[in-house]
């Protein structure tokens, strides 16, 4: 340590190099609160914040031997490394970001074509009508009450006047007809 109440940074990061355990806790103690504010600043997530700091605490204890006084500061080193890792923390995150917003770009179905599923529609509704054309009166009369009036097959029969038999029969004849008319199309 200096003569001052302030640790030597220097020093402790040669002992950190030599797997000094307790220099390794005074450094951070002494430096922690400093790079991670660095890192809050950058990243703007306390999470990644967390994250950051760590990644740099292991890599000072992986690499402390790489300091050198004469190029500067221990402290300007290690905020150095905490100002790298926590940039290339967001460019990962915006990069995550991008491929998530690609891969649903790309895995998106198309819309929905309103125009074309609406034409379909016409067209299909022109070939039914045209079928049911084809009916005699009565079949014509009993599928419509059937399926578009939503009656049921002895509903049908009531407001026929018929017996149920019959009704079935009408409609049944009817469905035939139309599968037949419109399946040769």
């Amino acid at each position: 340590m200096s003569e001052s109440s302030e640790p030597d940074l220097s020093e402790l990061l040669r002992r950190c190099a030599r797997g000094d355990e307790r220099a390794f806790t005074a450094l951070y103690d002494a430096t922690s609160s400093r790079l991670y504010g660095l890192a809050v600043r950058i990243v703007r997530n306390r999470a990644m914040a967390e994250e950051v700091t760590q990644e740099c605490y292991l890599e000072l204890w992986r690499h402390s031997a790489r300091f050198d006084s004469s190029q500067g500061s221990a402290l300007s080193w290690m905020l150095t490394i905490t100002h790298r890792k926590a940039v290339d923390q967001v460019r990962s995150v915006e990069a995550a970001d991008r491929r998530d917003v690609t891969y649903e770009q790309r895995s998106r179905t198309p819309s929905f074509d309103s125009t074309a599923e609406s034409a379909h529609a016409n067209f299909e509704g022109a070939r039914v009508r045209r079928a049911l054309e084809t009916l005699t009166s009565t079949q014509r009369e009993a599928v419509e009450l059937a399926y578009f009036g939503g009656y049921t097959h002895t509903e049908v029969a009531q407001l026929l006047d018929l017996p149920l038999g019959t009704a079935k029969t009408r409609i049944r004849d009817g469905l035939i007809r139309l599968r037949d008319t419109m399946g040769g199309e």
